[in-house]
């Protein structure tokens, strides 16, 4: 199996890319790399280029360009390089900590959509507490400003497959995030995606999942808009952080007694800054396209950028995208022997 590396992406590259993928490389031997990026930066960097090829790119898409206008103008990039290398059959899946946007447009424009997904989403990992599985999945957390209720139906079909293959999750519970648990609460849009995910047998659907509950184990994956799903995962990374920051500002700026109770304590903090780290669970995957595309933060260090290769190990093992695409195309063939029947009738 192979990944195509944007080795440039990212506020550490490629140093920390370089170093995240020597470790993955160690870890997992049926991997292998391609580096697309400046050789001669990214060769200084390497020790070791067993299974990992680099090939050169002259152009980097910086994290200001405007997405599209940068997957069409820099052919020569790293991160349409390695697109391309997916489209072509010569990498199995994409991985960048680059520009979001170019590379959501590099998933839909290069790699392109499995036939039957009208809007591909973004999923994000997030941890919960006081459950077993240590975490859900958002979906759609941004690919899309706007969606119809169709789309979030179908993200809770490509949610409920990823929580199987990558999660391990038997049968993962969906929920609709929404202002109020009550099946009339919401918009037209998350009042019509309830009724379609409540008709739909094959989905565990749990109902209506409110914003101050979505850490308190209500769902293993929830489906939303990509505004809503966005403002969710910033504010839930954004107070995550505040806390952790002021919890420090609070004990530095107290007695004695605080930094020695603090000293005590230090292995609770750190467990439970492991706790809501969301860097071991990966990165954020493209959904609905035709290969893994997978996005980790901008200002990924080595460590991140190990557990999301991990992450992409996982979805190619368990062959994640060939189910879905066969998924799809059953489904698209029920529908136009509908069509027929309606018809002839």
């Amino acid at each position: 199996m192979k990944i195509a590396v944007d080795a440039m992406g990212g506020d550490h590259a490629p140093e920390a890319i370089v170093a995240g993928v020597a470790k993955a490389r160690d870890q997992y031997p049926h991997l292998e790399f391609l580096l697309y990026g400046k050789s001669e930066q990214i060769s200084k960097l390497l020790t070791d280029q067993t299974r990992i090829k680099i090939i050169q790119a002259d152009e980097v898409i910086g994290m200001n360009d405007e997405p599209v206008r940068a997957i069409r103008r820099k052919k020569q990039s790293s991160l349409v390089l390695a697109a391309q290398a997916v489209k072509s059959g010569e990498a199995d899946a994409l991985f960048s900590c680059g520009n979001t946007g170019a590379l959501l447009t590099a998933g839909l424009l290069i790699v392109g959509r499995i036939k039957g997904i009208v809007r591909p989403g973004l999923l994000s990992t997030l941890p919960m507490i006081g459950e077993q599985t240590g975490a859900f999945n958002l979906l759609d957390s941004g690919a899309n400003a706007e969606n119809k209720a169709e789309h979030l139906h179908q993200y809770a079909i490509l949610g409920k497959y990823y929580a199987q293959k990558v999660r391990g999750i038997a049968d993962p519970r969906i929920g609709l995030l929404n202002n109020g648990t009550e099946p009339h609460k919401g918009s037209k849009i998350t009042q019509e995606a309830y009724q379609l995910l409540q008709a739909d047998p094959a989905i565990n659907f749990v109902g209506n999942v409110e914003a101050n509950s979505v850490l308190r184990n209500q769902a293993d994956v929830i489906v939303a808009d990509g505004f809503m799903g966005n403002t969710l995962l910033k504010s839930i990374e954004g107070t995550a952080s505040a806390i952790m920051h002021l919890l420090k500002e609070t004990i530095m700026n107290s007695g004695v007694s605080s930094k020695l109770g603090a000293v005590l304590l230090k292995p609770a903090f750190k467990q439970l800054k492991a706790k809501i780290n969301q860097a071991q669970y990966g990165g954020a995957v493209l959904l609905g396209v035709k290969a893994p595309v997978v996005k980790a933060h901008g200002a990924s260090d080595a460590e991140t950028v190990y557990y999301t290769l991990g992450q992409i190990e996982q979805m190619l093992k368990e062959q994640m995208i060939p189910d879905l695409v066969d998924y799809f195309s059953k489904l698209n063939q029920v529908e136009k022997n509908k069509v027929i029947e309606e018809k002839s009738k």
